[in-house]
């Protein structure tokens, strides 16, 4: 979901929007907190998809002649491959119980 809220919101400010509704979700679900909060830390630093969430992004885009669509034709496929390799990943060294 951290992944979501980058493209309109810088990521420091996604982790901390985020992560205190991560750590409540977790001890709602009974669940350790380590998995949640790491998901959006990993979310938070996978800002692919626009230009505003990540400095560099925006640095590159004015010398790179990059549109605001660009980040999103290449960002999508690579977003989707941090989610299907971070998960079970995050889920193999930080189990939910």
């Amino acid at each position: 979901v951290t992944m979501l809220v980058t493209p309109i919101l810088h990521h420091a400010a996604a982790v901390l929007v985020m992560g205190p509704i991560a750590a409540e979700l977790a001890q709602n679900l009974g669940y350790k907190i380590d998995p949640f909060l790491i998901a959006v830390a990993l979310g938070a630093g996978s800002d692919f998809l626009s230009p505003i969430g990540h400095q560099s992004n925006t640095l590159v885009m004015g010398p790179g002649g990059y549109h605001f669509a660009d980040y999103w034709k290449l960002g999508l496929p690579l977003s989707l491959i941090v989610i299907g390799i971070g998960v079970p990943l995050i889920l193999l060294f930080w189990p939910l119980r």
